[in-house]
């Protein structure tokens, strides 16, 4: 079984513009990033969120590909910018979602192509094995089928946690080759260095073993934290 990676990017704040895969983030003018601190609560709320919101969407996946879908526990922990792509190294397929209620922001999936082609597969009724030749529209647009489910169903999962309506937009896909992921920490136009990364191990039977990322800017995740917690009072 091979180990596999793949990537869900999310980025949030109050005040934003959009560049051509990422939200902007500006800086408030009340604090800085370099000013905040995640408690040990914080990550344990963030793990507590992402754990409930993203095997909901595990479950999701596994009725679009007749297979058992396990995500395990996330690891959290917070990073610098120029340590997001550290695990990755080969060509991609972007599957970008934009928040249009609720929430402001978007989540990029990176996932690996062969995964892409095993999902792809699977939901077409084969048996996971037929991943030869190039990517096709027919897999870019079965990535964004699967992609747009899952995180339809993290949204409505989000929302009832923090008591936050949200609704997301129409995939939009892309493949990416290595050198575009090589600049891609370049397209952090923001003076936020820190996020809150987010690990899961996902796999599908045994024909996908990955690891998908979530990243959060530590101000999105603060304010996230905050809301559920205070969520009811």
């Amino acid at each position: 079984m091979i180990m596999r990676i793949s990537y869900i990017i999310q980025y949030y704040d109050n005040n934003f513009c959009h560049g051509e895969f990422v939200y902007h983030i500006k800086t408030k003018e009340a604090c800085t990033v370099e000013d905040i601190i995640l408690s040990s609560d914080h990550i344990d709320t963030i793990g507590e969120i992402a754990n409930i919101s993203m095997g909901n969407s595990a479950t999701t996946l596994s009725l679009m590909v007749n297979k058992k879908v396990d995500i395990t526990t996330p690891n959290v922990k917070v990073i610098k910018r120029s340590e997001a792509l550290d695990d990755y190294e080969n060509t991609c397929i972007f599957v970008q979602i934009h928040y249009v209620k609720g929430l402001e922001g978007n989540n990029v999936f990176i996932l690996k192509e062969h995964d892409v082609k095993v999902m792809c597969d699977l939901m077409m009724g084969g048996d996971g094995t037929n991943t030869s030749g190039d990517i096709t529209e027919l897999h870019l647009s079965a990535a964004s089928e699967a992609m747009n489910q899952m995180m339809g169903t993290s949204a409505t999962s989000l929302s009832s946690m923090l008591g936050v309506p949200t609704d997301i937009s129409t995939p939009v896909v892309n493949q990416i080759d290595v050198d575009s992921i090589k600049v891609f920490e370049k397209m952090f136009d923001t003076t936020y260095d820190k996020f809150v990364k987010i690990a899961f191990r996902m796999t599908i039977a045994d024909l996908i073993d990955s690891v998908m990322v979530q990243l959060y800017p530590v101000q999105f995740a603060l304010d996230m934290c905050e809301k559920f917690m205070n969520k009811g009072k």
